[in-house]
């Protein structure tokens, strides 16, 4: 029997670099959530006891169940185990797999080619200088493509053979960017590149005649930088409390700037949504804050220690809490983008909450109302939605777009609350299947506030979007294993949450394995599926089941949906998700336990096929893989932090990705195709 491969370290596939500079080493620090709210371990232990789950059209049927027993079982004899389905991988998923690999290159299947599309430091603004690592100023990075790429999106644009690319930049790493650079007395000039770094890119890219490659078109008008410096209007039912003013901005409606931009989505009306996920690293000396209250607000959004990382706060007193406590609550939240009008001013959208935000990716419902699902990624926090009050206005009109930016301030915020459908004294923690062979259930989302108005008892309005964890504790909201990217499927409906790992599950920290996934130190994460009640995406109840449990296929806690796991790639630590033409769900991972590199997997969710995993690429040595976007004839990913490995520097490199030994490392967005034209997996 294969073994499973070793786990690097006790950060898991993630180097302790990549944890101090990306999240502040979040997962190392006390658990913010101390409430004893219930986590999605308890319910999804039953799911990985069980060797059987519905299959093809019975998963469809029974997963948009609602009440009752939920979603119903098949028996082990009927998920496909054995030989397994015959035939050609499902439409969009015909390619070779990539063998787990530990190159240092973007590996991708045979008869696929493959080029950078834009990399840190590419001039893309007027007047921006050509990148020189070793004359670099914050000048010239304002005009630059930005560091550590990890959302992306291609919008049409009204240019042929052209499209806009989005990209945010989630963090930097000042040990990779500068030689010679001490963590203990890093420069003014070295913190305003990093200020200059931040944020997202704008850019124009245009198809190359020959092949599937795109290059930017630089010093395009509609090109533009946003960073952490960018002026930001504050909007929704929070904008203007006083929880946001500050001595800079005493009305509370202005802030500077965007920070941790993690992934994101695009609404129907054609904006960008960009989460800001670990900003509690950016700000110094929680634990001194005088004011009690104020200081264990701080501690539940994980500020409760002392100077930071990169020591902003010598250079700027915003971050720097004993003297701003509010400039903090100016983090945390959705910002939206209108990536076509260079001039428009990016907002924060408060009534979508402040947490750590992963992602938002709208759908909308039947009667045009727009509805946001939201990942709050930190080990045992929740899942969120947002149902908007008004209706999309169509077409392209001034009054249409000026409408339609207004769809995000007005609405319900709701956060999850999972149920089990089996007895608790039927789940003794050692995976062994319920009586009724069930490991589905339903959910409830719970309200917690509505524009001027609180659900939650104890909490105003403003309290409720400034402080929505606490909120959310308050309420009883289901604890879950880092909840990272959530999208609904374009053809059925039904809603994957991207859970990346957990490293707490079982530790005796308070949170127990008695009824949860019997893997303690759940380290390859998880991909959970609901349907909301009658297919309305406003609905108050869902029901639930587990897609994926990812993992080893020979470790016999692993799951894919019942397909054969000897015919399936081995996945580990989801983190972004994404659909293809043909609606399969491609998957990116963060932190790969396994052994391997990162990478990003295809999976068919529907059909005879539903669960195999196929692997796509894998990206460089330390890093991530980012976005994804998956056309029919392309697919783009964000190639995050190359080269971030324990002791890496400028003078010693862990990766010569992209440009070869003896140049820089750099993140770059990356494009592939197959070779000869033709389209993605057919």
């Amino acid at each position: 029997m294969r073994r499973e491969l070793p786990i690097l370290g006790s950060h898991g596939g993630r180097s302790a670099m990549t944890c101090r500079y990306r999240c502040g080493d979040a997962c190392f620090h006390e658990t913010p959530n101390e409430t004893d709210n219930g986590y999605l371990g308890e319910f999804v232990a039953r799911a990985v006891s069980r060797r059987s789950v519905l299959r093809t059209g019975a998963v469809a049927g029974a997963v948009a169940v609602v009440g009752g027993t939920g979603t119903g079982a098949a028996p082990a004899e009927a998920a496909g185990h054995g030989a397994g389905p015959r035939g050609k991988p499902a439409k969009g998923l015909r390619f070779a797999p990539v063998a787990p690999n530990t190159a240092d290159a973007v590996t991708v299947p045979d008869g696929y080619a493959q080029a950078v599309v834009v990399r840190w430091g590419d001039p893309i603004l007027r007047g921006a200088p050509e990148f020189d690592p070793e004359r670099q100023s914050a000048r010239a990075q304002e005009g630059q493509f930005g560091y550590n790429n990890d959302f992306a999106e291609l919008l049409p644009f009204d240019e042929p053979g052209r499209q806009l690319l989005v990209a945010n930049h989630e963090y930097t790493n000042e040990e990779l960017m500068f030689a010679g650079y001490d963590p203990e007395k890093p420069s003014r000039e070295q913190a305003e590149i990093a200020w200059a770094a931040h944020g997202l890119s704008v850019v124009v890219v245009e198809e190359e005649r020959r092949g599937g490659g795109l290059r930017p078109v630089r010093r395009h008008r509609v090109n533009r930088r946003i960073t952490a410096r960018t002026p930001f209007t504050v909007t929704g039912p929070a904008a203007g409390g006083e929880l946001l003013r500050t001595s800079a901005d005493p009305e509370g409606r202005t802030v500077l700037g965007t920070l941790n931009n993690c992934s994101g989505g695009t609404t129907p009306w054609g904006t960008v949504l960009s989460g800001e996920e670990n900003v509690d690293q950016y700000f110094a000396h929680g634990e001194r804050v005088a004011d009690e209250r104020t200081r264990a607000r701080l501690k539940r959004y994980g500020m409760a220690g002392g100077e930071t990382q990169r020591k902003w706060e010598r250079f700027d007193s915003r971050f720097d809490l004993t003297r701003e406590p509010n400039e903090a609550n100016r983090f945390g939240w959705v910002v939206e983008l209108d990536p076509y009008d260079p001039e428009s001013a990016p907002r924060k959208r408060t009534a979508l909450g402040r947490f750590k935000h992963e992602a938002a990716q709208p759908r909308l419902t039947e009667d045009g109302r727009p509805v946001v699902y939201l990942g709050d990624d930190q080990k045992f926090d929740y899942f969120y939605k947002f149902v908007s009050s008004r209706r999309m206005h169509r077409g392209r009109s001034a009054a249409a777009h000026e409408h339609n930016m207004t769809l995000l301030d007005e609405g319900t915020l709701y956060v999850a609350r999972l149920e089990g459908n089996s007895p608790p004294e039927e789940i003794d923690g050692t995976g062994t299947l319920p009586e009724d062979g069930e490991f589905d259930g339903t959910g409830r989302w719970i309200p917690l506030a509505t524009g001027d108005t609180s659900h939650v008892a104890g909490m105003t309005a403003e309290e409720v979007y400034v402080f929505t964890r606490l909120a959310a504790d308050r309420v009883g909201a289901t604890k879950m294993d880092r909840p990272e990217d959530v999208e609904a499927s374009p053809r059925t409906g039904r809603v994957y949450v991207a859970l990346t790992n957990n490293s707490s599950r079982g530790a005796p920290d308070g949170h127990p394995a008695d009824e949860a996934n019997p893997r303690s130190g759940n380290k390859h994460g998880q991909i959970l599926e609901f349907a909301e009640a009658r297919g309305d995406a406003a609905a108050r109840r869902f029901s639930w089941r587990l897609f994926l449990v990812c993992g080893d296929p020979e470790d016999p806690s692993t799951y894919f949906a019942g397909f054969p796991k000897e015919q399936v790639s081995p996945i580990s630590c989801p983190d972004n998700v994404a659909f293809d033409p043909y609606g399969n769900l491609w998957i990116s991972t963060d932190g790969n336990a396994l052994g391997s590199h990162d990478g990003l997997f295809g999976v068919a969710v529907e059909g005879a096929r539903r669960g195999e995993v196929r692997q796509f690429l894998t990206v460089p040595a330390g890093a991530e893989t980012c976005g994804p976007i998956v056309q029919e004839r392309r697919v783009l990913v964000c190639v995050q932090h190359p080269g971030e490995s324990d002791g890496a520097s400028v003078e010693e490199p862990a990766s010569s990705w992209p440009d070869g030994p003896g140049a820089l490392v750099r993140p770059a967005v990356v494009a592939v195709w197959p070779e000869g034209g033709g389209r993605i997996g057919v």
